[in-house]
């Protein structure tokens, strides 16, 4: 499930809001006029900006930038705005919260007249939009999605198969272009898509033991790749691009692995099934009773109710699953298998959320309207799907 919050991105050093345009300065730094004394109004005060030698060689304005959270007379500096203060600097406090209701650039309203927004602002009308994604979009992809799966899952299990290389070969290249845009960091693609989409038909040929040997090669033509660029960062590089192969790739071989099975296809929808009424039961009860935030630091709109709702409905969908999917399977196989994975399911969004709050975006791509990118719709899927290969296995075998 997509995280609602984002980093906002920090203002632009060259916005005419933080500083105006030069003008003639002062002579030296002593002949600066206080607020107050007649000479200048309060709130402009003008800075001189000295060259090398020490002399003043231009002015620029430089308003008050206000912190509407902070206490009357400015704020507390952590988020880098700061209301001059002390000698020269003694005009008044105005309105609560250090804000200045009007600029030196901007007019007083005329009587009747309503005021015009500061810089930055949005109008009121965009300000009661709401906020969020096109649910209408989200659905009708969301079953076009569904029905593309289904049909490829059970008509021929090569056909689901290159549908899993699909989507790694796409989420490598998400994940890999957001953390060049958002670190610099330049995981190579080329070798994690190839290695990638042979680890996925590895295990689903060879089983566990030939997605680890594709695996090993393709963290070796990981780190060869990056060694035909400067050696600045390398470590830094290979590292993103080790957790890049391990992340999508390995992940999703486990959905291989569970494909290659005589009962595959039905093994696999009951992950999907699992993970998907996860999922919703987590939103559906966290929207209606959510009350107390589950992990507010990383995704503000998860509730522990909502995680209540993930568990109870996660292991009515097991315990039905494997009792009527499964070969062998019992209810109570599916009780242990629903809870597993509605923690697991937890886990692999909180991740997901972790790494976009930390590249400061909100999706990780726009391929899928009302959804993101395909990593958005990955991220409780990949780490769900070794949790449910391995007890499957514990309870009815490798099929």
């Amino acid at each position: 499930m997509n995280d609602s919050s984002w980093g906002a991105p920090q203002p632009n050093a060259g916005d005419a809001r933080y500083w105006g345009p030069p003008e003639q300065g002062y002579a030296t730094p002593s002949a600066l006029p206080r607020p107050g004394d007649g000479q200048v109004p309060a709130h402009d005060v003008s800075v001189p900006v000295h060259d090398v030698g020490g002399e003043a060689s231009q002015t620029r304005r430089m308003p008050i930038v206000s912190d509407p959270g902070g206490p009357a007379g400015g704020g507390d500096g952590r988020d880098g705005r700061h209301r001059p203060e002390g000698p020269g600097f003694t005009g008044p406090a105005g309105p609560p919260g250090g804000a200045q209701p009007y600029g030196h650039d901007e007019p007083e309203p005329t009587p009747g007249q309503p005021a015009a927004p500061s810089a930055g602002t949005a109008p009121s009308g965009e300000g009661k939009k709401r906020a969020g994604r096109d649910l209408r979009a989200a659905i009708g992809v969301g079953l076009g999605l569904g029905a593309v799966i289904l049909a490829a899952l059970f008509f021929y299990k090569p056909v689901f198969l290159g549908v899993i290389v699909l989507a790694v070969v796409v989420g490598l290249w998400e994940l890999t272009s957001r953390l060049r845009e958002r670190k610099g960091i330049r995981a190579p693609l080329v070798p994690l898509a190839l290695g990638g989409a042979a680890m996925t038909i590895a295990g689903y040929v060879r089983g566990a033991e030939g997605a680890w040997v594709a695996m090993a090669l393709t963290a070796l033509a990981v780190l060869a790749w990056r060694m035909t660029q400067p050696p600045a960062d390398y470590l830094r590089d290979v590292t993103a691009g080790l957790f890049a192969a391990f992340y999508v790739p390995f992940l999703a071989t486990f959905v291989a692995l569970m494909l290659a099975a005589d009962d595959g296809p039905w093994r696999v929808l009951t992950f999907l099934i699992l993970t998907v009424v996860s999922d919703t039961g987590a939103y559906a009860v966290g929207w209606r009773f959510g009350r107390r935030k589950l992990a507010p630091r990383i995704s503000p709109g998860k509730t522990r109710e909502g995680l209540i709702g993930a568990v109870t409905f996660a292991m009515g969908a097991g315990a039905l699953c494997t009792q009527f999917l499964i070969d062998g399977g019992s209810w109570w196989q599916g009780l242990l298998l629903g809870l597993a994975v509605s923690v697991s399911a937890t886990l692999g969004d909180l991740g997901e959320s972790m790494m976009k709050r930390d590249l400061g975006i909100k999706d990780m791509g726009t391929l899928l309207p009302g959804h993101g990118g395909i990593m958005d719709r990955l991220d409780s899927l990949l780490p769900t799907a070794p949790v449910v290969w391995l007890l499957l296995v514990v309870f009815v075998g490798a099929g």
